[in-house]
């Protein structure tokens, strides 16, 4: 912790953080990967330690620079501290201050210096069609430049939708023949931080993990860190507790929408897109689409994001019964217990709810069936 000089008043008020809270993010920041909590000491040491900050390449592809917009919103750290005192960001085309034959020779310069060495991060997708003209930077297929730096990187990692499977511009008919870092660098592991934008905080956790362990963070089948994608958005929704009561918004600016009911009927992807969306907001302000009254649409996922009607009811990849289970119980006049009616009411409450896929759809009854 000698590099922060926490005990330094003056220090500790420039860097706008106390040494008690900077330990207690490296603590948070622990546990939401999985590791213990113990783990957060070895991830304070880690990214103070000035002798061991990564340089970091980023690359820009086939994209709008929104995840690069998202990360310069996070506050813990802040983006000034993450590249001035965590990594050493040797070449970001948005954020250098340099650019032109400046630009290509600090590129050039960063990967032959630190081959070996570095984590490149590429922001955008790759045209593979016409031999990738599509995206051309100092004269180059972008494509060339990301398999040459790629070949030098200790690790790769791929941020944002784009830059995972291709995002929008792969939609049909898919004119460029976008097409995301994972397949367009088959055979490389790259770790996927898929979104649109993705959390800023997902990809600084992934590059903590890296500094601290000296090893990419468990990834699932599709190179996501499960860490942060191994949830679905809809278990951890803070409108859940209305789609397992049959709450339903039936379109924006109705009653049930104005309540904060739940939005599958308006299309939110949430019980079929993986994410933390629901679990760690963006931006510092409790933000996230579904919070704003706006379905989540699914971005991190391939085959969901950009590719399915937005406003097409999802489907339900999980169904949580009522935890109440009491006994049914027949009374002498042959009815049954109010234990028995609430089992069935909590019964009913899920049928609404989940399946509001098998009854397939509930538009159709008035908005007193739904409170």
């Amino acid at each position: 912790m000698k590099d922060l000089n926490f005990t330094d008043p003056v220090n500790e008020k420039l860097k706008g953080v106390s040494r008690r809270d900077f330990m207690k993010f490296c603590g948070i920041m622990a546990v939401s990967m999985g590791l213990p909590l113990g783990a957060g000491t070895q991830i304070a040491q880690a990214i103070t330690n000035a002798k061991r900050r990564p340089p970091v390449i980023w690359l820009h592809g086939q994209e709008c620079t929104g995840c690069t917009e998202s990360l310069l919103r996070t506050s813990h750290p802040s983006i000034e501290h993450l590249i001035l005192d965590l990594i050493s960001l040797d070449y970001h085309e948005t954020l250098n201050v340099g650019a032109g034959h400046q630009a290509e020779a600090a590129l050039k310069k960063s990967v032959e210096d630190n081959a070996g060495k570095f984590i490149l991060v590429v922001e955008g997708s790759v045209p593979v069609k016409d031999g990738g003209r599509y995206c051309m930077i100092a004269g180059r297929p972008f494509g060339d430049i990301v398999k040459e730096v790629a070949a030098k990187a200790a690790a790769v990692i791929a941020i944002g939708s784009c830059a995972s499977w291709g995002g929008w511009q792969s939609s049909d008919p898919n004119p460029t023949g976008a097409t995301g870092i994972p397949e367009f660098l088959s055979g490389t592991t790259v770790v996927s931080i898929p979104g649109c934008p993705p959390n800023g905080y997902n990809f600084m956790s992934t590059v903590a993990y890296f500094l601290t362990l000296k090893k990419l963070p468990e990834l699932d089948a599709l190179g996501r860190p499960k860490f942060a994608y191994g949830r679905l958005i809809h278990e951890n929704c803070e409108r859940r507790p209305h789609f397992d009561a049959g709450r339903f918004a039936e379109q924006f600016g109705d009653e049930g929408h104005r309540l904060g009911y739940c939005l599958y009927k308006l299309g939110c992807k949430g019980p079929m897109t993986r994410n933390n969306c629901s679990a760690l907001h963006y931006c510092d302000v409790g933000a996230w689409p579904v919070n704003t009254g706006r379905p989540c649409f699914g971005c991190s996922e391939e085959g969901i994001g950009f590719t399915i009607p937005l406003f097409t009811e999802a489907d339900i990849e999980n169904v949580t019964p009522s935890s109440v289970h009491p006994p049914i119980q027949t009374t002498r006049g042959g009815g049954i217990s109010k234990g028995a009616a609430a089992l069935l009411g909590g019964i009913g409450g899920a049928a609404i709810g989940a399946g509001a896929v098998a009854a397939k759809r509930l538009g159709d009854k008035d908005k007193g069936d739904n409170s």
